[in-house]
């Protein structure tokens, strides 16, 4: 019987008669629907120190993803611009931060938990008035399709409520007085101080406010750096941030990353570093901090997260949960399964199966219901695409489904790699968009070496209906990876599930309670219990003359 693969054709592409038309898909404006139509965001203004201070000098042009056919070509549409501000506007940030700090003594650190939350309730009523234009603003800053632009603000302000939920429960278990071995405490967390948050253009708002939000609640005082692609998306919130929270509490920084936030590290006033994005970039920043003992990080960085799919899986359940995992938001997420190991007594079945579930998916506009397939809003990355397909050609592989790697303007049609090997890029390297390379196995000890062997270690997908088989899996893989999942794709939820990765994947920990005590620290108030020092708390408890001795509950 002919294998599937050699069945295929020997060049990157099919013939010309199974060519997709591509260039169909970006319509003229006019036929863009109106109730998804953008009025241009010209940003002149940045929230620094409590104000939103004006901009006159150079700005940087948004360009959607989204290509408009026009009598000129096809051309990325103009959707705003943004503030390139220099290292002088940044450091008056971190000073705004600093001083709103205050070595601890500021209002923000020393606010009661209680009224701290009552902030972050404020704004987050301020944020769902702004949910259309940020909705909108996702959609057509990273192509995003317009329902996962929804869930993406819906899911948002659902973790801010289960963060508030969480600090509540934790609040509650340090309301009290432990006595142990003759001492009296009260223990308590309390904030780091200074915190740079740099979240990721894959989920620009969600991702960014799963730190920013524990960051700021813990009674951190904040700069943030808006992505580079996701920036204008944030500035109708900024007038709910300068509402909600004392000055310089909450500091935004624009400008180009390289030229801004090495001044910032260098000057030794950041307490915390969270970066959503590469493991490189991150080593960079954190050496240029002089005092690096007093630097924590809470990083999520790059992945190369691998399904292993076995000949005893249910191969159905395993191509769908695979297409999901490797191609939702176009393969653009640190969770996505970004290579595939398949046995080879089932791995022709499985190419088969896979390249027509990839075949069934709608491409097109994000504002098309149902669309699956979006362009791609890195203006270099179909050109990177390319070139590791072209790579993995030259060394033995070839595109086993129809249209595969097909491209035109931003948008790339998904391609499935078989047999990949080491020899080839894509085989380490993330590849971070619509790529999926499929590598033969004869033995389950194959992809275990390889996760062994990766810098990489966020988690894995094992697909198998044999228990023993599973087992033999998990009790290795759970010392390589953080999250093995059984029969389902990679993912960070629920949120209250931690999320983290090992080697050069991760630092830290986030989830709704994992990220409260990541930006915090445990402080406690001690004394030896006699009469004395017991009415001495005793006073300061029934005066509630202090936020942190306190005996208060809060519902």
């Amino acid at each position: 019987m002919e294998h599937f693969v050699d069945a295929l054709p020997n060049t990157k592409f099919f013939e010309l008669e199974t060519m997709l038309d591509l260039q169909s898909i970006f319509v003229e404006e006019s036929q863009i629907p109106t109730e998804f139509l953008l009025e241009e965001v010209h940003q002149k203004e940045y929230l620094s120190n409590g104000e939103m201070k004006k901009w006159d000098g150079e700005t940087h042009p948004v360009y959607s993803p989204v290509c408009v056919k026009t009598a000129d070509g096809y051309k990325r549409k103009l959707i705003g611009t943004y503030p390139i501000c220099t290292q002088a506007e940044a450091m008056e940030a971190l000073d705004a931060a600093v001083t709103a700090y205050d070595n601890g003594r500021g209002k923000w650190p020393t606010m009661s938990v209680q009224d701290r939350i009552s902030c972050v309730e404020a704004f987050t009523k301020k944020m769902l008035e702004q949910k259309d234009i940020v909705v909108k603003l996702i959609m057509w800053e990273i192509g995003k399709s317009y329902a996962d632009s929804v869930k993406e603000f819906d899911r948002t302000v659902e973790y801010i409520y289960a963060t508030i939920d969480a600090l509540k429960d934790v609040d509650r278990q340090s309301s009290r007085f432990e006595i142990e071995q003759g001492i009296v405490a009260q223990i308590r967390r309390s904030p780091l101080g200074v915190v740079l948050c740099m979240g990721p253009f894959n989920y620009p708002l969600n991702e960014t406010f799963t730190t920013l939000i524990p960051a700021l609640i813990m009674g951190n005082t904040l700069l943030f750096k808006p992505p580079k692609h996701g920036t204008l998306l944030h500035y109708p919130l900024l007038s709910a941030f300068r509402e909600c929270f004392p000055a310089g509490v909450v500091n935004t920084i624009y400008g180009r990353g390289h030229n801004i936030v090495p001044a910032l590290m260098q000057s030794g006033k950041i307490n915390v570093l969270t970066l959503i994005g590469s493991s490189k970039v991150a080593d960079q920043l954190k050496k240029l901090h002089p005092k690096v003992n007093r630097l924590r990080a809470i990083l999520g960085l790059d992945a190369k997260n691998a399904a292993i799919i076995s000949d005893k899986a249910d191969l159905k359940l395993a191509v769908s949960e695979t297409v999901l995992g490797s191609l939702s938001f176009n393969g653009q997420r640190c969770t996505a399964l970004k290579i595939i190991f398949v046995h080879r007594n089932v791995v022709d079945q499985f190419l088969q199966l896979l390249s027509e579930e990839v075949a069934k998916l709608k491409y097109g506009m994000p504002w098309e219901k149902g669309v699956a397939l979006t362009p791609l809003p890195e203006p270099h990355k179909p050109a990177y695409l390319k070139e590791v397909i072209d790579d993995a050609i030259a060394h033995g592989a070839k595109v086993v489904n129809e249209n595969g790697g097909q491209s035109f303007e931003s948008f790339v049609y998904p391609a499935v790699l078989y047999p990949v090997n080491e020899k080839m890029k894509i085989y380490r390297e993330e590849q971070f968009g619509p790529v999926i390379p499929v590598v033969p196995f004869s033995d389950l000890e194959e992809p275990i070496e390889y996760l062994i062997e990766s810098t990489h270690g966020q988690q894995v997908s094992i697909f198998s209906n044999d228990p023993d088989e599973l087992a033999s899996l998990i009790d290795p893989l759970v010392n390589q990876v953080s999250r093995v999942n059984i029969n389902c794709q990679c993912q960070r939820g629920p949120d209250t599930f931690p999320f983290t990765g090992r080697k050069d994947s991760a630092e830290g920990t986030l989830s709704v309670v994992d990220a409260l005590r990541s930006f915090s620290i445990r402080s406690l108030v001690a004394t030896k219990l006699n009469e004395n020092n017991k009415n001495l708390l005793n006073e300061i408890v029934a005066n509630q003359d202090s936020n942190f001795l306190s005996t208060k509950f809060i519902f």
